[in-house]
């Protein structure tokens, strides 16, 4: 779908992923931002991120997806990578089964930093790999609904359910942010364009949820 100018958009949200090093993050996001995959890809040094902008419920939002590498060594960057995060892709490995037990220290570092509200989507990656897996849908589906988030299985390879993945989130980020603006009494589509909205996270006030007031 074609869009007149690059920030001709209604929403601008922030999605992180999360998840140990290794298991297809960077693919995620290039296959989702670029339609690329690279089986050459290196380790993530620090962060990087992509845009891609799609139609949500009739609106244009713009995705900031924001990619980190999974080892410990780039951990001191935390608070700043969730900042303002009003979504989630917490990522492992089918055939790891331990990135699937890690899941749970990624959700608790994910939920010390971001609100309540942010949508959280579990990601089983390389989903390709059937011969090899490790971890069963049904495990993964459990342990998403005992943590009260989205479930799905992904091939960045195949390019499987990547954008379903992505623009599910972005769709439920989307009701959030729409709810909140008619708790509010504000109409969402009075927003200003290309407005960041933060859904109450900790560090950034949610335009929206201040009675009626939508400036920073």
């Amino acid at each position: 779908m074609a869009y007149k100018a690059e920030d001709d958009y209604d929403y601008l949200f922030k999605v992180v992923l999360i998840g140990d090093s290794g298991v297809g993050k960077s693919n995620l996001l290039s296959r989702f931002t670029r339609n690329e995959f690279s089986l050459e890809s290196k380790s993530t040094i620090g962060v990087e991120f992509a845009t891609r902008t799609i139609r949500v419920d009739e609106k244009v939002v713009k995705a900031q997806i924001w990619d980190t590498a999974g080892q410990e060594r780039y951990r001191a960057i935390t608070s700043a990578y969730y900042r303002g995060a009003v979504g989630a892709l917490v990522v492992y490995d089918i055939t790891r089964h331990v990135t699937f037990e890690n899941i749970e220290r990624w959700l608790k570092e994910l939920r010390e930093h971001t609100d309540s509200s942010t949508i959280i989507m579990l990601v089983g990656n390389k989903a390709d790999l059937r011969h090899l897996r490790a971890v069963s849908t049904e495990d993964a589906k459990d342990f998403a609904e005992r943590e009260n988030s989205f479930f799905m299985e992904t091939s960045a390879l195949e390019s499987m359910n990547v954008e379903n993945a992505f623009s599910e989130v972005l769709t439920q980020i989307h009701h959030v942010v729409s709810k909140k603006a008619l708790e509010a009494g504000n109409d969402p589509a009075a927003l200003p364009k290309g407005q960041t909205i933060n859904i109450g996270s900790k560090d950034d006030v949610s335009a929206v949820k201040k009675a009626g007031c939508c400036s920073a």
